[in-house]
């Protein structure tokens, strides 16, 4: 009886040491209630003119999926910091989201030169922060040696310079090309896509990230204009940057002097009228997109995002930009559903590299992640403006394409985009 008591006694001290050990500590951001995702954008300065309707678009279609029961019974709760596109204030942000927030991820940053500064500063990759999904088309993001937790998603500077390189030697020969480029990574990116589309430049102008100016920029229209015949003038450049030069050549005459291509990043029509650029100016002025066309009320996506924008958004006219926040909002709540109810920051990146591939989206371009890919879109479309502002395909016919940022060829997709969820409400698992 003695002995039985003893042993008992062991076993009853072993129950209680081991009930009283702590459970597995959830990953930073996560309760049974709530997912916890922070960005790092331009609330306020020029950049914000456009770019600072992103966290409202995330946060409305967030609004929506937290309306109809959230991602397996968890709320999304998005926290904005303004980092004013400025590199040191992104880094103390992305810190600050990652630190005193307490984010569980990290979603849709903007910025080459921003995130890059701060990434390393908030030690995302030791931290092991999952960084979905970033607002740039900077190649070097897709490296997964130096960037393990970033995801992209737009098409890459690189894939947008090759493909434009391709058309205007196609569609323009003969004509003299000249591009303005920001002089950082972002504008390199692209010089080096040019390079790669064997692109004959006959002027090149860099220019460091905000010194743009009035002044400046007449400077340099009056300066192209000086190039013979009717020369392609590529603007690689953000939207305050192409508004002020089109103004400029409104101011001195010379619009119809050039043939116009805009970036990707600047050729927002939606935004260079509310900067003031004339209708007129944008009339016929050449873009590329990998969406549809924000105004393109017949589109499935467009029509879907808008009810959801007008509902939980009200007062914000719906554009591209728009456009591009609630896609990368339905991005994130597909991967945070194919990461499944026990959900961690190591399962969520596994469940964008196993299924990203295939979740739903608006683009019209295919996503390739995968186990050895954080790539997101990789290609584009030519299209036309209107004095609406509207983006057509050029010549009348849709005609996309993709490639890579290196060598690799450009070749017509022959992807097939899904239909969007019922409601915008993804069910994948």
């Amino acid at each position: 009886m003695k002995r039985f008591s003893i042993v008992s006694a062991v076993v009853a001290l072993g129950a209680m040491v081991f009930t009283a050990l702590p459970a597995q500590a959830a990953d930073p951001g996560l309760t049974s209630k709530e997912i916890k995702l922070g960005i790092s954008t331009p609330l306020t300065g020029t950049a914000a003119l456009s770019y600072g309707k992103v966290p409202g678009a995330m946060k409305a279609y967030f609004d929506h999926i937290n309306a109809n029961g959230g991602v397996y019974g968890r709320k999304i709760k998005l926290i904005v910091r303004d980092d004013k596109y400025l590199p040191t204030l992104a880094a103390t942000q992305t810190t600050n989201l990652v630190l005193k927030d307490g984010v569980f991820a990290l979603v849709a940053a903007l910025g080459t030169a921003t995130h890059s500064k701060a990434y390393a500063a908030a030690s995302l990759a030791k931290k092991k922060v999952p960084d979905l999904f970033v607002n740039t088309g900077f190649s070097g993001f897709g490296n997964r040696t130096k960037y393990p937790t970033t995801f992209t998603v737009l098409p890459s500077y690189a894939m947008e310079a090759k493909i434009i390189s391709k058309f205007v030697k196609d569609k323009f020969p003969g004509q003299a090309v000249a591009l303005v480029a920001q002089d950082d990574e972002f504008g390199v990116d692209g010089v080096n896509g040019f390079a790669a589309g064997s692109l004959t430049l006959a002027s090149k102008t860099l220019y460091p990230q905000s010194s743009m100016t009035d002044a400046r920029a007449k400077a340099l229209v009056t300066g192209l204009s000086a190039i013979p015949g009717k020369p392609v003038v590529i603007l690689f450049g953000t939207t305050d940057v192409t508004a002020l030069i089109f103004k400029a050549a409104e101011s001195l005459n010379l619009v119809s002097k050039f043939t116009w291509i805009a970036g990707s990043v600047g050729g927002d029509a939606n935004t260079l009228l509310a900067l003031g650029v004339k209708p007129a100016t944008i009339d016929g002025a050449i873009a590329a997109s990998f969406f549809p066309d924000a105004k393109d009320t017949t589109d499935e996506y467009v029509k879907e995002f808008s009810k959801i924008n007008a509902k939980y958004n009200p007062g914000v006219s719906f554009d591209n930009v728009v456009l591009q926040g609630m896609n990368s909002a339905m991005l994130t709540v597909q991967a945070l559903r194919a990461a499944g109810k026990n959900l961690t920051r190591t399962g969520l990146m596994k469940a964008i590299e196993n299924k990203g591939a295939k979740f739903a989206s608006a683009a019209l371009v295919p996503l390739n992640y995968s186990p050895t890919s954080h790539i997101g879109y990789n290609g584009y479309w030519m299209g036309q403006l209107n004095a609406k502002g509207e983006l057509k395909p050029f010549g009348g016919t849709l005609s996309v394409v993709t490639t890579d940022s290196t060598t690799g060829p450009i070749t017509p997709s022959t992807f097939k985009r899904q239909s969007i969820p019922k409601n915008g409400i993804p069910t994948n698992s």
